[in-house]
């Protein structure tokens, strides 16, 4: 579930933002102020707040995979913008129509090809299924992209 931007108020993802962050902050401070009143036992509370902080560790390092998630998508849309504009621009036809035929992997293979070979190797790969691989061996005048994250 997320909340649409407006003017002045940004995107927010409302279970990662309003749910899962404060329930893990929670869960943290307090595990490990549990677990400091018990530190040094050999009991079975020691055991569980110990695991209870594991947990909460292992919590944590997900939350921040699911950040990189979220610049990894962000990234590949922006990609496809490209793409689109530059087949646009070699062209002077939207991409749109042809887009939907094909995968995202092959996109993101198609925006290291120089605008010269860009038509015919999207004709390509939408007729002969070819895979990113594939794509890639084909460009000849070969755009790499050093700012991908």
């Amino acid at each position: 579930m997320t909340t649409r931007p407006t003017k002045n108020k940004p995107m927010v993802y409302v279970w990662h933002h309003f749910v899962l962050l404060p329930a893990l902050l929670i869960l943290a401070i307090y595990s490990i102020r549990r677990y400091a009143a018990v530190f040094g036992d050999d009991s079975e509370d020691s055991r569980l707040w110990f695991t209870v902080m594991g947990l909460a560790v292992v919590g944590f390092g997900v939350l921040l995979m699911l950040r990189q998630h979220y610049a990894l998508t962000l990234q590949d849309r922006i990609i496809r913008l490209e793409v689109r504009q530059q087949y646009f621009e070699a062209t002077g036809q939207s991409f749109r129509p042809l887009e939907s035929q094909l995968q995202l992997s092959q996109i993101l293979a198609l925006r290291f090809a120089g605008d010269a070979e860009l038509p015919a190797l999207v004709q390509a790969a939408i007729n002969e299924k070819l895979s990113s691989k594939d794509i890639q061996a084909r460009i000849q005048d070969f755009h790499f992209d050093y700012m991908r994250v």
